[in-house]
């Protein structure tokens, strides 16, 4: 493992559009940040995680007409009643929200968009053709499908499977199409830019097919950010949200206020992460506006795939979305964490399946991890008094997961800084099987039947407590509240530390509890659950 970065690793979710509560699939997003934002931190890495909400745009302007209230009232308590819980729901553990709403943005983006004009690249001209409200994107007509059954002889937005709008504005353009060949040698230099190689090849794919200018503004649209020189128009909803990731970090700001300061330390993002139906814009538009106005692009543009219910994407205008707390309220929020960056290799699609999820709670959490530190808190109370005992000479099954423990933390360490999170989760599930095959065939109940076993008994049971403290790190950013619990029953908090402040590159080193630690039989880390159909 190498020397943390002295730069914070900078870690962002995709601003999520406010016109309608989150769903599962806007958890899972949150969810991969924040396990890899609390690994870096694990890692003595500077960390800055940052999510937050896209509240402009028609959508939001019809949705809070049709409620019979003013667009910020709309998002106000959507924010506050949907938005905000949904992050505690999960257990995140974000270092700032953005809201496209708040001042601090507002200002930014008009002056980002003052300097991409004075740079030559914004010009005037009208605006004829498609647009999909749903995606809030103007339309190619290669884009388009063509309707069927009720919509008949219209084109239809593949994603929302609705007819587009056709619009007629007079509009202001960015000079998207003249940085068509600066991205395709960028990317070719840098294909380590956009991960997974499907979403690179997507992109590339695109761009060759060469750019097109974009519409940066909406005339008609009210619900959004004035231009700074036409203030009859408003920023084009993405290019205002796009920026959230620059201004939320100190963009614009003097550069020896506080801001300015952070922005010179923070920027560029490390890792933005993002749903692949918005690749193109966080691939293609974002670093064109970049370039446009001569800051550094991003590090990686992650397009992970989608959550499917039914074999659709999840969503709410077609009512297969799903709220974080239907599921949550049942396998809690380390389950759910757990199930989503295990189950699904991330930067594909996969299927949530309450059936699947269970099966793998009761057979990988309940029955794997949680009755492991059940048994060993329990032995250690009733053959120890309550305190680990001192290890005697280990012999090779003891040197085995020892050094098991060693690899495992390099597997885990190089897969989950890849964003490979379910191979991570998985070596650290094989180390844990290779602990409970220990369990078994060193049969402490057995040994503890005669005293002249006293001294292996005693290093038995002290290998499976320091091998559950390992465990305990390793796990902790993907299941903090269970975790924090294990590390608390095996005295570790008094012994070693806070569990928040171990370090990945350390789990490796053996005999890290002392003997003594006070051991207590807490309650378990995954109850058994009631089928809920």
């Amino acid at each position: 493992m190498g020397e943390a970065a002295s730069k914070k690793f900078y870690l962002t979710t995709p601003i999520y559009y406010v016109n309608d509560a989150p769903h599962i699939g806007h958890a899972y997003t949150t969810t991969a940040g924040d396990v890899l934002t609390r690994w870096h931190r694990q890692r003595g890495e500077e960390v800055w995680f940052l999510t937050g909400v896209d509240e402009h745009g028609t959508k939001v302007e019809r949705a809070a007409e049709q409620g019979g209230v003013t667009p910020q009232e709309w998002v106000d308590r959507l924010v506050a009643d949907e938005w905000l819980p949904v992050l505690e729901t999960v257990d995140a553990r974000n270092d700032d929200f953005i809201r496209t709403t708040d001042p601090r943005h507002a200002i930014a983006v008009q002056r980002f968009w003052e300097v991409v004009r004075e740079n030559g690249y914004v010009y005037a001209a009208p605006y004829v053709g498609p647009y999909c409200v749903g995606c809030e994107e103007f339309k190619l007509a290669g884009d388009l499908t063509p309707g069927t059954g009720e919509y008949e002889g219209q084109q239809l937005c593949p994603v929302h499977g609705r007819p587009v709008e056709q619009v007629e504005e007079d509009n202001w353009f960015f000079k998207l199409s003249a940085f068509a060949e600066q991205l395709i040698a960028y990317y070719e230099a840098n294909p380590d830019r956009i991960e997974p190689v499907s979403a690179y090849n997507e992109v590339m794919s695109f761009l060759r097919q060469g750019l097109v200018d974009i519409s940066m503004s909406r005339s008609s649209v009210g619900w959004g950010i004035p231009l700074p020189w036409d203030e009859k128009q408003v920023v084009y909803v993405w290019f205002d949200a796009l920026l959230n990731y620059a201004t939320a970090v100190g963009y614009g700001a003097d550069p020896e206020s506080e801001a300015g300061r952070q922005f010179a330390r923070t920027w560029p993002a490390d890792v933005h992460l993002v749903g692949k139906d918005i690749l193109r814009f966080h691939a293609v538009y974002w670093p064109a506006m970049l370039m446009a106005a001569g800051l550094e692009l991003p590090r990686k543009v992650f397009a992970h795939g989608w959550l499917l219910v039914g074999g659709e994407k999840m969503s709410k205008t077609k009512l297969t979305g799903i709220a974080p707390s239907e599921i949550i309220d049942h396998f809690g929020s380390d389950a759910f964490r757990y199930y989503f960056l295990r189950a699904i290799a991330f930067g594909q699609d996969g299927s949530f399946s309450w059936e699947d999820m269970s099966a793998r709670y009761t057979a990988e959490l309940a029955n794997g991890l949680g009755n492991l530190a059940s048994r060993a808190t329990a032995m250690v109370n009733k053959y120890c008094e309550g305190r680990l005992p001192a290890a005697g000479a280990l012999t090779a099954a003891e040197e085995m997961l020892r050094t098991h423990l060693a690899e495992v933390t390099e597997q885990a360490d190089t897969a989950i800084v890849a964003l490979d999170f379910a191979t991570g989760i998985v070596a650290v599930k094989q180390f844990i099987d290779a602990v409970n095959l220990y369990v078994t065939e060193q049969a402490p109940w057995v040994l503890a039947k005669d005293p002249a076993n006293e001294v292996r008994l005693h290093t038995v049971l002290n290998t499976i407590c320091e091998s559950l403290r390992g465990i305990a790190v390793l796990y902790y950013p993907l299941m903090p509240k269970a975790m924090e619990s294990l590390w608390s029953q095996l005295g570790a908090d008094a012994a070693i530390g806070a569990i928040v402040d171990q370090r990945i590159d350390s789990v490796g080193t053996w005999a890290q509890l002392p003997a003594g630690s006070v051991v207590t039989k807490g309650e378990s880390l995954f109850p058994r659950l009631d089928d809920v159909a």
